[in-house]
Parts: C-alpha cells; sequence; structure tokens
C-alpha cells in the first residue's frame, strides 16, 4: 500500500497525459473485448476455417477493396465491401443464409461489424476469420490470383 501512494499516486500527479491515455486504452480495450464476448460474430483458426469450409460448405465473403481481391484470395471466396453490406447490397450471399459465412478482411479486425449487420439480415452463422488474409498468408494456405 505504501508502494501505491508513494510511487503511483506522485507518477499520476507528475504525468496526467500520460495517465489519461493509459486509462483511455484501458477502457477501449474493455469495450472491444464486451462487445466480442456479446457479438452473434464469432472469431475462428484457419483451421476450423478450412474444416468449414470443406465439409460445412461454408462461405468466404472477403471485404477487401476489389484491388487486393485481384492480388490474391481465398478459393471461391466472394469479394463484397463493407459498405455494400451496410447498405443491404447482397443479393450475392443472400441464398446463403442457412449457411455457414465466413467473413475475411485483410487482418481480422475489421470484420465484426460487418458480421452484425449480416447477422440481424437474417444469417445465422457468422464467423471471422482470426487473422484474416495476413494470417492465412502466414501459414502458407493457398490462394487464388
Amino acid at each position: 500500500m505504501d508502494y501505491i501512494v508513494n510511487e503511483i499516486f506522485p507518477f499520476f500527479k507528475l504525468h496526467p497525459i500520460l495517465t489519461l491515455g493509459w486509462l483511455v486504452l484501458f477502457i477501449m480495450l474493455i469495450n472491444i473485448s464486451i462487445k466480442m464476448k456479446l457479438s452473434k460474430v464469432k472469431s475462428i483458426s484457419n483451421l476450423l476455417a478450412v474444416q468449414m469450409m470443406n465439409n460445412q460448405n461454408a462461405v468466404v465473403v472477403d471485404l477487401r477493396s476489389a484491388d487486393n481481391f485481384r492480388k490474391g484470395h481465398i478459393t471461391d471466396s466472394i469479394n463484397i465491401l463493407p459498405i455494400d453490406i451496410k447498405n443491404g447490397s447482397i443479393k450475392e450471399i443472400e441464398k446463403f443464409k442457412a449457411s455457414p459465412i465466413i467473413l475475411v478482411d485483410d487482418n481480422g479486425i475489421n470484420t465484426t461489424e460487418s458480421g452484425d449487420i449480416l447477422s440481424k439480415q437474417g444469417f445465422s452463422q457468422i464467423f471471422t476469420l482470426k487473422d484474416g488474409i495476413a494470417g492465412w498468408n502466414g501459414e502458407n494456405l493457398p490462394l487464388v490470383k
């Protein structure tokens, strides 16, 4: 307890901006963690994604730009931009509402919002690829160009 009073509190007083920055980051981290836990969208590994594609006919939806999609994408994936999902322009995947959908982006960070929107539009099984195309490529899994 003496350590906190003698070391930590004086640090906070001497470095208010740094302390505020750390506090904001901590709150953001907690917020993201809570959103992920409450979301119907679950993150999956590359191995599980491959198993789902092979055994459950999972559909891969690539959320990257058309240019990045052309540079390399997962076999049979469908390229749809997040803005199209937000606007409801998802005719290409409407028929897959009962199938598992695996959302992919560059690094697995920006897929949850699109997944939540698809879930609200009636898609029952939404997943995100944990590390996106970067993780897929990092494990030397095949990409189609």
